[in-house]
């Protein structure tokens, strides 16, 4: 039985609350007290979360508990019995049929996508991280969370905390206090492309939701997640790519982590016979949907519903005015919301989505279907459409389409660019004409001796010959960015200025020609406006790269195609010759951005968030390979304290000249340094006394038994 048990809370502060520094709604905030209604789940369905409820203006917040449980499992695995053969049996608890493909999958709570946390904007979320996995270590970002006042719990391995080891349980703890359709995932390695990600939604109260009357219903099942799916693990398809001959094309994809796959070799395509995600209206109702892209290589994916027009009214959760569009392209790590009228007859209809770039007609044609069924007493509630899916019907060739591939504001055709986008939101500081600091990056794939996957002069890039078993670099600004061994955030005490790079230390080595590793960590003032001039020069790939930045979300001001390909010298005098038009008026407020290939995209953001967060192409194997930077943002002083018994990390190298024969014979040593603390992280307090007092008591043990051995 489900106990939901009333404990009221009286916080004199709540950090996360009060501080605003993009738009939010006005729920949970204000001059009030806050109270919480806390619910216990130790029984609960997480299914059926007591958090996941209607939003009340003034209702006081709630405590919303999650127990988050990874491992490793299997693709159709005997909780799936006869599926897809049965299809009822596709849908049995712990199966995970995806694309009927057998293949290792990570899972939280045996489900593909992991659980669905629905929360009201102001609610505190605890989810208690549970690392089952027998040797990897693993973290989850919260993905449109921008953490004000809750930077350790960001979730990026050796940025914002230390790596959640094997058999070890981290407790995340934060304020929901940015509302919209966002997302969780791990930002460990490839976990997120193996099934480590789900749907993660703040609403707010009607009276603070500008698109209120444009929908009728705002339902969970009405959340579509996409995926890239292949049918080998994620680091399987990395070693073979940058180690091999192996491709980095996505074979299928997923909605809602269900989806079919035809292919001529299986004997009896079974896999054409499995279940698609389905959405169920009524005819003359207006829904919301809320569309995620958990995308982890490169594939844009395009979506437009048979016979239908999308309203499409927010971004990243910020909202804008509306927009009716025939098509929608997502990119990885972006959310869009749309509202869609049921004004056709009553009948079964495709959705149908589009693999973009690696995923398109040059390479593996990749495409998924879902249904959009009208509810009717005469409708098989398995019923599927007459029409054949092929990838060229699921790419809409005419009508207006938001946020297109490769194209920018010099587009004159349909397209909808995202500088385009009226934000409903007024003007804030970072509009301002002049900022404070601009940051130009510039990033290709570059011919170059990584030393991660070519040694000469046995095997150089030189010496290789066929050129599928050349794998180029990206880089931002011709460096890749490689983690110190412990949390900058956490651990910011033992940082030292040496240890850190940036453009200015690095000016006296070639990085265009060689290969630049390091700490890459950019300095912000605190409470700047900054302008990032980012540059897809274009010159390796016809390729586009989505970029995401944390602890704060940004304007899109301008974006543009120049060209097949473009230098930073050519933006640069561009600008200078007023060739460039910024947005400052309405621009739309996003956190993950798309930049034309042989093109740029500017953004603005105002620097209120102090921590270290970074910044990065949201493609894992881009970002595996440090396609990223650091903002370091204010100074050390001006950083949230860091939480206690927060656990440490980092290299132990013991001193062995130092060490004499008779510490060797002790039970431990610690004369010189300490080993790394590895620790489960609940937010408790433990009492230090009590490991004092174990220690004394395993030593004196220790030579009890040294003194029995001695006299037997």
């Amino acid at each position: 039985m489900m106990m939901n048990v009333m404990l009221i809370i009286s916080i004199m502060r709540l950090t996360g609350i009060f501080a605003v520094h993009a738009p939010t709604s006005k729920s949970g905030a204000r001059n009030r007290t806050i109270y919480f209604h806390e619910v216990l789940l130790e029984d609960s369905d997480i299914d059926h979360h007591p958090c996941n409820r209607w939003c009340i203006k003034d209702e006081p917040p709630m405590i919303c508990k999650y127990h988050f449980s990874l491992e490793w499992y299997d693709v159709l695995s005997r909780a799936c019995f006869d599926c897809p053969h049965k299809v009822e049996d596709c849908f049995r608890t712990d199966c995970v049929p995806a694309d009927g493909v057998q293949r290792s999958v990570l899972v939280v709570n045996r489900k593909l996508p992991g659980p669905g946390i629905h929360v009201c904007h102001g609610d505190l979320i605890s989810v208690d991280l549970e690392n089952g996995l027998p040797s990897d270590s693993t973290t989850i970002h919260w993905h449109g969370m921008k953490q004000k006042d809750y930077p350790y719990m960001d979730g990026v391995p050796l940025v914002t905390q230390c790596p959640i080891l094997p058999q070890s349980t981290f407790r995340y703890q934060f304020v929901a206090e940015d509302p919209g359709t966002h997302f969780w995932h791990s930002h460990t390695g490839m976990q997120r492309g193996d099934g480590v990600f789900g749907p993660l939604i703040v609403r707010v109260p009607d009276e603070e939701n500008p698109h209120r009357d444009l929908y009728d219903f705002d339902l969970d099942e009405h959340v579509i997640i996409l995926m890239d799916w292949d049918h080998v693990t994620g680091t399987q398809k990395f070693t073979s790519h940058h180690h091999s001959d192996g491709d980095n094309k996505p074979t299928n994809l997923l909605v809602n982590g269900l989806g079919k796959f035809s292919v001529a070799n299986i004997t009896d395509n079974s896999t054409s016979l499995m279940p698609t995600a389905r959405f169920i209206v009524k005819k003359g109702k207006r829904y919301r949907f809320r569309i995620i892209n958990a995308g982890f290589l490169n594939c844009p994916i395009e979506l437009s519903i048979d016979n239908h027009t999308v309203n499409v009214i927010s971004s990243d959760g910020y909202d804008f005015k509306n927009v009716t569009a025939d098509s929608i392209v997502t990119y990885a790590g972006e959310r869009f919301d749309f509202v869609l009228n049921a004004d056709q007859p009553e009948n079964v209809y495709w959705m149908r989505f589009g693999g973009l770039m690696d995923c398109d007609e040059r390479f593996t044609s990749a495409h998924q279907v879902a249904v959009l069924q009208y509810e009717s007493n005469n409708m098989d509630s398995n019923a599927y459409p007459d029409d054949i899916p092929t990838y060229d019907k699921s790419r809409r060739k005419n009508g207006t389409q938001v946020n297109p591939l490769n194209q920018g504001t010099e587009s004159k055709s349909s397209f909808i660019s995202a500088p385009q986008i009226e934000s409903l939101h007024g003007w804030d500081e970072s509009l301002k004409p002049i900022p404070d600091f601009t940051y130009y990056i510039s990033y290709d794939f570059y011919r170059k001796d990584n030393p991660h996957f070519f040694k000469p002069p046995f095997y150089g890039f030189s010496n290789i010959t066929k050129e599928n078993r050349l794998t180029l670099t990206p880089q931002l600004n011709y460096m890749s960015l490689k983690l110190l061994p412990f949390p900058m955030l956490t651990q910011r005490n033992e940082i030292k200025e040496e240890m850190l790079c940036n453009e200015t230390t690095v000016r006296n080595i070639d990085c265009k020609t060689s290969y630049c590793e390091c700490p890459h960590v950019v300095n912000l003032e605190l409470n700047s406006v900054v302008e990032l001039i980012i540059i897809d020069k274009g010159f390796a790939y016809d390729a586009n790269h989505p970029f995401h930045l944390h602890g704060h979300a940004f304007r899109v001001v301008a974006m543009e195609k120049v060209g097949h390909n473009v230098t930073v010298e050519k933006v640069y005098q561009m600008d200078k010759a007023g060739k460039i038009r910024r947005n400052l008026e309405t621009p739309p407020w996003k956190d993950t951005v798309t930049v034309p290939d042989g093109g740029f995209t500017i953004l603005r953001f105002h620097a209120t968030n102090p921590g270290y967060w970074i910044f990065h192409c949201h493609i894992e194997f881009h970002a595996e390979l440090g396609m990223a930077v650091v903002f370091k943002v204010g100074e050390h002083s001006d950083m949230v304290p860091i939480p206690r018994g927060f656990p440490k990390c980092g290299n132990y190298f013991h001193p062995e000249e130092e060490v004499k024969v008779d510490e060797l014979q002790t039970p431990y040593f610690n004369s010189v340094g300490t080993m790394p603390k590895f620790e489960n992280f609940l937010g408790l307090t433990f009492d230090t006394k009590c490991t004092a007092y174990s220690n004394m008591i395993l030593n004196l043990l220790f030579y009890v038994v040294l003194g029995i051995n001695s006299f037997l």
